[in-house]
């Protein structure tokens, strides 16, 4: 049974493309393995974010983990804060990494452009290491993330090798695990990832369902009128076509001929009512899950059963670089 990883940052609202890309196939994991699922609390504070907003978000994550299937008797579902081998870890692992190969880091380099870098907090440049101490506490074998991410696993397994080949066999080598329709682009610029910050390109998952159909109708396509997937040509099109497929477990090849003759205002329609029929039922458990006072209580027992996990690894590294 190999042990799974991953998480979901609580810096906004939850979009239509977490659901698609990491949402929907969590609980997929479940079943056959030892599954670790937590809300990255730690990680949202490399930016500024308001207290009582980043309390409400990483509610909210929780409750549609569950909402999206999620057991908590066969996934272990918490908080990065409320175990406290996170932070441990990172203290002992920042050591093992360069700061060359963190200004390497793509994320961060696009954070720096984009703002003044002399004002950027130490977190966000050695986001990485975290990361890292998240996937190697639990001894990950599978990490799910999105293409985005994909560099910090590499860099978290080159840590691994470096460690290992300087204390013994003490961290296990994971692997990145990229799902289908795991990248899901904003609906007014088809070009650039759907992102939690972009509220007519991006679908939130707490969106009325009104709303959901208007953004859809509203969707950038282009002047060609030919429903094909060409994200080079025609980025909206193929943007929808993934959304519609993935939705309902189909291939982009059969998604493009059912709409082969289709004018995009019908195709429009199709893509929304697909997106209308899953989100829901979503909400709904989303609803109940809010007000039913269980996710403290959840929350609580994950972060107790992933402690007695993360505390073993804790020791090894700590016992293998000399800490008392």
């Amino acid at each position: 049974m190999a042990r799974v990883l991953s998480g979901i940052k609580p810096t906004g609202q939850l979009t239509l493309g977490n659901y698609i890309g990491a949402l929907r196939r969590f609980p997929v994991y479940q079943n056959d393995n030892e599954t670790f699922i937590f809300i990255a609390d730690l990680h949202a504070l490399t930016l500024p974010i308001d207290p009582e907003l980043l309390k409400t978000n990483s509610r909210d994550i929780a409750a549609f983990y569950l909402a999206a299937g999620l057991d908590p008797d066969k996934t272990t579902i918490f908080l990065q804060s409320q175990v406290s081998a996170h932070a441990e870890l990172n203290a002992i692992l920042q050591n093992f990494i360069y700061m060359g190969e963190l200004s390497r880091m793509t994320q961060y380099k696009e954070k720096a452009l984009a703002s003044n870098e002399s004002a950027l907090g130490l977190g966000l440049f050695a986001y990485p290491v975290l990361m890292a101490s998240d996937i190697l506490l639990y001894d990950a074998l599978i990490v799910p993330v999105g293409e985005d991410q994909i560099q910090h696993v590499e860099l978290a397994r080159d840590l691994v090798r470096r460690f290992n080949n300087r204390f013994g066999e003490v961290l296990v080598m994971p692997e990145a695990k990229i799902g289908a329709g795991a990248r899901i682009m904003s609906l007014s610029d088809p070009t650039k990832k759907m992102s939690k910050s972009d509220p007519k390109g991006d679908i939130y998952l707490k969106d009325d369902l009104k709303t959901v159909r208007k953004k859809i109708m509203g969707a950038v396509t282009d002047s060609l009128g030919t429903v094909v997937y060409d994200p080079q040509h025609q980025p909206g099109v193929a943007n929808l076509l993934t959304i519609y497929a993935t939705l309902n477990d189909i291939d982009i090849k059969e998604a493009q001929t059912r709409f082969a003759t289709s004018q995009y205002g019908a195709f429009k329609t199709a893509v929304a009512d697909c997106v209308v029929a899953a989100l829901e039922p979503l909400q709904q458990k989303y609803r109940d899950l809010i007000s039913s006072g269980k996710l403290d209580e959840i929350l609580a027992q994950g972060a107790q059963k992933a402690s007695q996990v993360a505390i073993n690894t804790l020791n090894k590294v700590k016992r293998a670089v000399g800490l008392l």
